[in-house]
């Protein structure tokens, strides 16, 4: 019988129930992030690299060939998802555009090199260096947003809204689920720098603001500006969201890379009436996807509507919720601070993790999830056993 349960679970086709299960993942989210009583926690994932699913299917589990997880369409991701055991993934989502607004600009080789190298303009504007087949980050040479002049004749234009751009047929389809779907569905709402420096480039980026505040500034107004008209009408067709998102990335090492006097008072208001807008269509879980000591950058996100950390990592700077907690109080949610080294470990590594963010489970308003896309070096198994035991340690 055990054989069976593992050949189902390896193929997606088992059931994955806990002990005491009564309620739906939706109910479950609202549950656990208002502090409420719940049967059992949500088994939450981020995703996978790239390599990690190449090299799980020649171990010979059952992906698709090829698998690349950015260009995964939800229904690949859930299979995946359901073969290790979790529930849904957190960026279970849809809303504003992650980027520019179409036309964006094409992806242009620029020019090839003899060991094979390109240089290519991406659908960002920047000029960067790319290995074909190979997944690592593209080292930046060049970029096509460099001033005033640039940003009203490539980049301004691309950023003028209309709600003809609303893809309306799905979110009439969203919205005819609102009364049947069981697992969360989240409200993208953008990004204040993130995209920014995508286009500047992060040394440019930097410095714009010592050189050319007000560039800068108008910059982002007109990102604040289309995200708000943008979600204001994705609210508007009657889709019911479970909850919001951010993307930032807007740390490193050693904390942000905006000075907090800007972060607070030329984003701050941008966040702010967003999340006004979200709790007058009852959205209170609102969250922020940022890598890196984001420290300095919470009391900001706390004071205008952002209230839920994600994915909290470990790594350098050992961010975990209990820290936050005794600063902040219930006022600050949390999904992920789940060490993803794990998962190249063993069972023993496993059992300690869970041990280590039991605390914080037990305190309420925090989903654990690994603190970012599980790496190559993991052990399907591994994640396997990791899903199970949130299920089992975690029931009620």
């Amino acid at each position: 019988m055990e054989r069976k349960k593992k050949e189902a679970r390896k193929n997606g086709t088992e059931q994955i129930l806990g002990k005491g299960d009564a309620m739906n993942h939706r109910d479950r989210l609202k549950a656990v992030m208002h502090y409420e009583p719940y049967d059992r926690i949500p088994v939450v994932s981020f995703g996978f690299w790239e390599e990690t699913l190449q090299k799980w299917k020649a171990e010979g589990y059952p992906l698709r060939d090829p698998v690349f997880d950015r260009y995964m369409d939800d229904h690949e991701y859930e299979q995946i998802n359901r073969q290790l055991g979790f529930d849904y993934n957190w960026h279970t989502e849809t809303g504003v555009p992650f980027g520019l607004l179409k036309p964006a600009f094409e992806r242009t080789v620029l020019e090839v090199y003899p060991d094979g190298k390109q240089k290519i303009r991406d659908t960002d504007g920047a000029i960067v260096l790319v290995r074909p087949g190979h997944a690592s980050i593209p080292k930046e040479v060049g970029h096509t947003l460099t001033d005033r002049a640039s940003w009203e004749e490539f980049y301004l234009p691309r950023l003028t809204y209309g709600r003809e751009k609303l893809d309306l047929a799905l979110f009439e389809q969203l919205k005819a689920q609102n009364h049947t779907r069981e697992y969360p569905l989240g409200l993208f709402c953008g990004s204040m720098f993130g995209r920014m420096r995508n286009w500047l480039g992060l040394e440019n980026f930097i410095y714009l603001w010592e050189d050319d505040e007000e560039l800068f500034t108008d910059i982002v107004n007109a990102v604040g500006d289309l995200l708000y008209a943008r979600t204001k009408d994705i609210l508007e067709t009657g889709v019911r969201f479970d909850y919001a998102h951010f993307w930032e990335d807007m740390c490193g090492n050693n904390g942000p890379l905006v000075k907090m006097s800007v972060m607070r008072e030329i984003a701050g208001p941008h966040y702010r009436r967003i999340t006004d807008l979200l709790h007058q269509y009852g959205i209170d879980i609102v969250s922020v996807d940022c890598d890196g000591r984001i420290d300095q950058m919470i009391p900001v996100w706390i004071e205008n509507g952002v209230n839920t950390m994600f994915p909290m990592e470990i790594g350098t700077w050992q961010a975990n919720i209990g820290a936050w907690r005794k600063q902040y109080g219930k006022k600050i949610l949390g999904v992920g601070g789940v060490d993803k080294r794990i998962f190249a470990m063993d069972y023993a590594a496993i059992d300690k993790e869970i041990d280590r963010i039991r605390p914080f489970v037990e305190q309420g308003g925090y989903i654990p999830c690994p603190d970012h896309r599980i790496p190559p070096d993991a052990k399907w198994e591994n994640v396997q056993y990791y899903c199970d035991r949130l299920r089992q340690v975690f029931s009620k």
